[in-house]
């Protein structure tokens, strides 16, 4: 066997979605589409559905500890993505863990409260992935809320999302990647991507009449395996706005909801 028959690992570390939409379900949904093999650590299982998220039962902070270790042991990912997190001992078990071993990349997803409005991380947990996770990052991905949370600022505009992005690396030191999906009146989903000396200015239009869920996860999940494949930083934020975007445009009915078309996304290109 060659050294290029060997697949890229990525491990998501995130909680289940039921629905199946967002979550560790959605992560594998994107790492099986761009080539590369999906390990995961499930921190919660959520009894929900695209409208509303109905319990969380986290998983024991020894749990999560032991199926990273045992990932890190036989399959030791190129790159990893965190998800939701919900608690401050489940936070510190990841932060623990990546102080001890080789770090490989981190994208941060701070996932802090669903769509429909359901709080997914614990008002003691901000502090902690504030202090602990942030500072460890390669990039994170925060959405209008949890931007918002994070700057202590109003959102309503571009500018706004400039100052954001701007904030944040200076508070945190890792790159970041404000998503402005949810402004309203703009002709274009606009997100914009800093790391202390490159910003990036990354637009697609906007998609009418479809109600997603999941681009958070999906998006981070894909800058995670582009990483994993090789792409810088850069690349891979461009290469994942250009994929989610496809999966977007193509989403497919499921019942009365919508699902996000992983399997007929835009590919991604080749750099």
């Amino acid at each position: 066997m060659k050294q290029t028959d060997f697949l890229p690992i990525v491990l998501t570390i995130a909680g289940s979605d039921s629905g199946g939409g967002a979550g560790i379900q959605a992560d594998l949904k994107v790492f099986n589409a761009l080539g590369v093999h999906g390990t995961t650590a499930i921190t919660c299982l959520t009894c929900q559905n695209p409208r509303e998220v109905r319990a969380v039962q986290a998983a024991k902070p020894a749990i999560v500890h032991q199926q990273i270790e045992a990932l890190f042991d036989e399959l030791p990912p190129a790159a990893v993505k965190t998800g939701m997190l919900y608690s401050a001992p489940i936070i510190r078990v990841v932060v623990k863990l990546f102080e001890s071993k080789k770090r490989p990349p981190l994208i941060v997803d701070p996932v802090m409260v669903a769509t429909s409005g359901a709080k997914l991380l614990q008002p003691s947990a901000i502090r902690v992935l504030q202090s602990e996770l942030l500072p460890m990052a390669a990039l994170v991905t925060p959405n209008l809320e949890e931007a918002m949370i994070l700057t202590g600022r109003p959102i309503s505009n571009p500018e706004d999302l400039r100052a954001a992005a701007r904030r944040i690396h200076d508070r945190f030191g890792c790159a970041v990647l404000v998503k402005g999906g949810h402004l309203m009146r703009l002709k274009e989903a606009i997100d914009i991507f800093w790391d202390g000396q490159t910003e990036l200015l990354l637009t697609a239009p906007f998609i009418r009449g479809v109600h997603t869920h999941g681009t958070g996860c999906t998006y981070s999940a894909a800058i995670a395996a582009l990483i994993a494949k090789g792409l810088t930083l850069q690349e891979a934020v461009t290469g994942a706005k250009i994929y989610v975007s496809g999966a977007i445009a193509r989403s497919r009915r499921i019942a009365r909801h919508w699902t996000l078309g992983h399997g007929t996304a835009r590919p991604v290109p080749e750099y």
